[in-house]
């Protein structure tokens, strides 16, 4: 058969089953482009026998916001059931390539946003399988879900947790370790209840959250002298209350990884945030506390409490947001560790974030933002903007003592 007949009747052929299925679901495709230019620079820089380390105080960069692409399918199955799905495409309009995460390495190009397949009940609510963001980011901020740079969220530092110089555990060194990966967590079997009188939450487990706390475990892996393979999991609690201008939600968040080693941790993370609405104003406060622990030991390497207060007023097209954040210092179960100097000193482990937007919306879909922010890290801390290092640019990593800051303009439009 001619090749250009043969295309044309396998086109044909699955153009049936296309029409069908269209006839049967809903696709909407949605999504934003969110991009911005910056001003990066650092103040209190380290210093190597009285010299900076780093080579320029401040840099220009185009940064991507998380722009995405969704795809959502929807069939009635009929008597209130309907079958759900969801693709979240993550691109960086500024880059030739996608973007990488904190690790460096390429996530999934396709799914590597929210992306499930499930049920969903219109009178028990929803089961879905697949990959969720799960408690991070529930402080009260929210200058970030419109035009404000995403690098400002709250996230900075209500939703990581340092470690001291010789804590173990992650690092050897001090590190600054995100709760719940602070993205996606893989994995997951997730339940969403109905709202019962303003009640709404969230029950997910991950049959290995991966890259929340460590690589998944080979089947084959033999339990010789020294080797663990202990089945890795993760939890995750969300209860919300909504009652007119006030909200109430809480969050908890457990997670191990497999075969743990010497340098993996356990997670545990609680999360408490409340909002008013009262006329244009709406106020938040917002608690957290996280804990790591070595996955062999047990021992607590790490637990700290952070605070934070948001506001933000709203009139016509025009919006200003601020927050202030903070992170205290660490506590550890470490043997040797305590104040400083010493090499695994507990003191100095905290920061303190400041952060303001003025946004202005030329319609319901189109918005510009300017964006100013500051973390002032304490000697022996090294919070960094969250997502700075992995949408922005490999440069961006903060080192012990040195302190941030960032003005960016922001146009977003969503679709």
């Amino acid at each position: 058969m001619n090749k250009k007949l043969m295309a044309v009747a396998i086109a044909g052929a699955l153009a049936v089953p296309g029409i069908a299925f269209a006839q049967a679901s809903s696709v909407t495709i949605s999504g934003m482009f969110k991009v911005g230019v910056e001003n990066l620079s650092y103040s209190n820089q380290a210093q190597s026998s009285g010299t900076n380390v780093r080579l320029n105080s401040s840099q220009n960069r185009v940064v991507d916001n998380s722009s995405r692409i969704i795809f959502t399918a929807v069939e009635d199955l009929g008597g209130g059931l309907a079958a759900v799905g969801n693709l979240d495409v993550r691109f960086a309009p500024d880059q030739a390539t996608n973007m990488t995460n904190t690790a460096g390495a390429t996530p999934n190009p396709i799914g590597s946003g929210n992306t499930y397949v499930g049920l969903r009940g219109k009178s028990w609510g929803q089961l879905t399988f697949g990959r969720w963001d799960l408690h991070y980011g529930k402080g009260p901020s929210e200058q970030t879900r419109g035009a404000g740079a995403l690098v400002s969220s709250d996230v900075s530092v209500f939703d990581y947790i340092q470690t001291s110089p010789a804590s173990g555990g992650v690092a050897s060194a001090a590190a600054n370790v995100p709760i719940a990966a602070t993205s996606r967590t893989q994995n997951v079997v997730r339940y969403d209840t109905p709202n019962w009188g303003g009640f709404t939450g969230t029950i997910a487990w991950s049959a290995n959250p991966g890259n929340a706390v460590g690589g998944e475990a080979d089947m084959s892996a033999t339990n010789g002298a020294g080797v663990n393979t202990r089945k890795g999991s993760g939890w995750n609690f969300s209860p919300k209350y909504t009652n007119g201008p006030f909200q109430v939600e809480y969050s908890f968040w457990r997670a191990k990884p497999d075969a743990p080693v010497a340098t993996t941790n356990d997670q545990r993370g609680d999360s408490l945030n409340a909002k008013f609405q009262f006329g244009g104003f709406q106020v938040g406060v917002g608690w957290n506390k996280s804990k790591l622990e070595n996955s062999t030991t047990q021992i607590k390497v790490a637990e700290r409490t952070a605070w934070a207060l948001a506001g933000n007023y709203k009139w016509g097209p025009h919006a200003v947001f601020a927050h202030y954040t903070k992170a205290g210092n660490i506590s550890t179960g470490v043997p040797g560790a305590g104040a400083c100097p010493s090499t695994s000193c507990t003191d100095g482990t905290g920061a303190r974030m400041m952060s303001a937007v003025y946004e202005y919306s030329f319609s319901k879909r189109t918005s510009v933002a300017a964006t100013l922010a500051r973390i002032n890290n304490d000697a022996n801390a090294n919070y960094n903007f969250f997502t700075s290092s992995s949408l922005g640019s490999s440069d961006a990593t903060v080192l012990l003592g040195e302190s941030p800051r960032i003005f960016q303009m922001t146009i977003l439009h969503l679709f």
